[in-house]
């Protein structure tokens, strides 16, 4: 699996970025693909991902970014969105795509994610 995040930048309070991740690799469309982010001086943490249960589209959100961004999936192009609305100073950080077998997984253990390379995304005040 290969991951390649693009759409970072420098933004003000109450703006608005767009982060995308191309997924590559067999069987892609059956990973959940997400985003995590990690901020100057603390631990990588999730923000969201998206998943198929069946025929249905799973999403999950981080508590902090709830209301704020959107994840989506376009799986003809195998990319992931990430819309992120009303971005505070502490959405500064710099953001990770990420892919796994399942959105739980995921999240409990990050370490054997696959992960594309990072992305800035400065908020000014």
């Amino acid at each position: 699996v290969q991951l390649q995040a693009s759409g970072g930048g420098l933004v003000q309070a109450g703006g608005s970025l767009r982060l995308s991740c191309a997924a590559s690799g067999s069987n892609i469309s059956r990973y959940a693909l997400g985003w995590f982010r990690q901020a100057p001086g603390k631990e990588r943490e999730f923000v969201a991902a998206v998943s198929w249960s069946g025929y249905v589209r799973v999403t999950d959100y981080a508590s902090p970014v709830k209301g704020r961004f959107t994840i989506s999936r376009d799986n003809a192009k195998n990319t992931v969105y990430l819309q992120m609305n009303s971005l505070k100073p502490e959405d500064t950080a710099v953001y990770y795509c990420a892919a796994d077998k399942a959105i739980a997984t995921m999240k409990s253990k990050a370490q054997n994610n696959y992960w594309g390379q990072g992305t800035q995304v400065t908020v000014s005040s």
